[in-house]
């Protein structure tokens, strides 16, 4: 994600409280690349002994995910993980293999959305796509290792 400064603004025009915990969790977050799970964040604070517990991290968690800072992932594997996000409208593709997560734009989803509604009736209020796959780097790295061991 990078700067740790778009969920401290986000936080403050939402009307919350930056406390010192909930700044801890942004700055773990935004120093994450590709998803993560809230598992990683606890083992980051107590690496970084940071003295934030795990009840602490999920309500941080809870509240960017109800601003839409962070976007939680249902991975192929059922479990779930969570991902820094911009506020505006996109979608994710994540590597299967690394972990990797790319947000791509709408590339005629909305187009898609709006049909199924019509045909179904439904007044859709948000959709959410996640498409996994290898990205091309664990692509290369697999090839790589195939020619070496052929």
């Amino acid at each position: 994600m990078g700067s740790v400064e778009p969920l401290v603004e986000a936080l403050d025009v939402a009307g919350h409280r930056l406390t010192e915990p909930r700044r801890a969790v942004a700055e773990l977050i935004a120093q994450r690349q590709g998803h993560f799970t809230a598992a990683d964040l606890v083992a980051d604070a107590r690496s970084r002994r940071l003295g934030i517990g795990r009840a602490t991290i999920f309500r941080a968690l809870e509240l960017f995910t109800e601003l839409n800072l962070v976007e939680r992932l249902d991975l192929p594997s059922g479990d779930h993980a969570y991902v820094g996000c911009m506020r505006r409208h996109h979608h994710h593709v994540v590597c299967s293999s690394c972990g990797r997560t790319t947000e791509v734009e709408d590339h005629g989803m909305q187009t898609v959305v709006s049909e199924v509604g019509r045909q179904t009736g439904y007044r859709i209020d948000a959709h959410r796509v996640e498409l996994f796959g290898i990205c091309p780097s664990c692509q290369a790295r697999d090839a790589a290792g195939v020619q070496l061991s052929a």
